[in-house]
């Protein structure tokens, strides 16, 4: 199966660089599988297409302020994003990172950070991988917490000082997240707000939380020609006893995001069951996949060429996928991270 069958043309303004101003104000289009039936409307209409009984399984994984800066030994700027924590202390923490821009940077080398933190660098891992050790006068967490900025995908730009570091660390965030350890948001989770949480409750319909945390592996594009031969990055899975046991009493499952999707039919058995536990998920769903236990999806508007856009292809099928995306071309929607959605049923 060929890459290139996945493609979409993409108007660059159509790629939102904020969010709505109110979550649940975002656009919604309602994709009928069945029918290939496409309706325009609003996240707050949510409920109105969903019936008690029905269950919304959502990511819980709260995003990390991921994104640091310093300077380099030559005094030039640095970009820090952490993947992976390695190894912590009470002095020190080592974390997996990428760095922007790396070159002439050696073993043994410091990166300041600030005057009461500094990073040194350990090892190259990979072509783009470091690992660094972070020291701080106090707690890393601590710094991170009030230095850290939200880890926004490239495709939405950001000066390093231009007021938004407040807006994005909220609004790159779902409002039900709880467990960290995300580089990347579960954006499809971005539009809910608490009136729309609520409606759903009082309709019967249950919030199912389960955690992935989202990595490095969301942002690498596909680079081989056969879909068959991408591997993903392993992420990290928890779903407990209390969110199997309504998810296995469904009516139906929704899965809010890839994310979710991804877990759900990682760990279903063939009758479409799924049990408590815990563990780590390369899951790549490519068309041919058969999927056993979700039953609709909420998702953002994904990126040509990417698994997550052959995901969504292969729930509802590549035809019907993209004459959504045109008709959502045609329609000005608003793309990716920060975008607006898609409910398939």
């Amino acid at each position: 199966m060929e890459l290139k069958d996945f493609s979409y043309h993409l108007p660059e303004e159509l790629i939102a660089q904020h969010p709505c101003t109110q979550r649940d104000r975002s656009r919604m289009m309602m994709v009928q599988r069945e029918s290939g039936e496409i309706n325009d409307c609003i996240f707050s209409q949510l409920p109105d297409f969903l019936q008690k009984g029905d269950v919304l399984v959502v990511n819980n994984s709260r995003v990390i302020p991921a994104r640091l800066f310093g300077k380099k030994p030559t005094g030039a700027s640095l970009e820090i994003l952490l993947l992976n924590k390695k190894e912590s202390a009470d002095t020190f923490q080592i974390w997996e990172v990428l760095l922007r821009p790396a070159k002439r940077l050696r073993e043994n080398d410091v990166i300041v950070l600030s005057v009461d933190c500094e990073a040194k660098v350990l090892a190259r891992v990979s072509e783009k991988k470091w690992l660094l050790r972070f020291d701080c006068a106090g707690n890393f967490d601590d710094y991170l917490k009030n230095h850290g900025r939200a880890p926004l995908p490239p495709y939405i730009k950001r000066k390093n000082n231009n007021g938004q570091l407040a807006d994005d660390l909220e609004r790159y965030q779902t409002i039900y997240a709880e467990n960290p350890g995300s580089i990347a948001a579960p954006t499809a989770g971005l539009h809910f707000s608490k009136e729309v949480i609520q409606s759903l409750q009082a309709k019967g319909i249950q919030i199912a939380p389960i955690t992935l945390h989202v990595g490095y592996g969301t942002f690498l594009p596909i680079e081989v020609s056969r879909i068959e031969d991408h591997v993903m990055e392993s992420e990290y899975y928890e779903i407990n006893a209390e969110t199997a046991g309504i998810i296995n009493n469904a009516r139906r499952v929704i899965a809010v995001g890839t994310t979710s999707t991804r877990t759900l039919e990682s760990i279903a058995d063939e009758k479409g069951f799924i049990q408590a536990q815990s563990g780590f998920t390369n899951l790549f769903i490519y068309p041919g996949h058969k999927f056993r236990r979700v039953n609709g999806l909420l998702t953002n508007f994904h990126l040509p060429q990417s698994s997550l856009f052959i995901l969504v292809c292969t729930f509802a099928g590549t035809d019907i996928i993209k004459k959504s995306y045109c008709h959502a071309v045609d329609s000005r929607y608003h793309f990716y991270s920060y975008g607006d959605c898609m409910l398939i049923l």
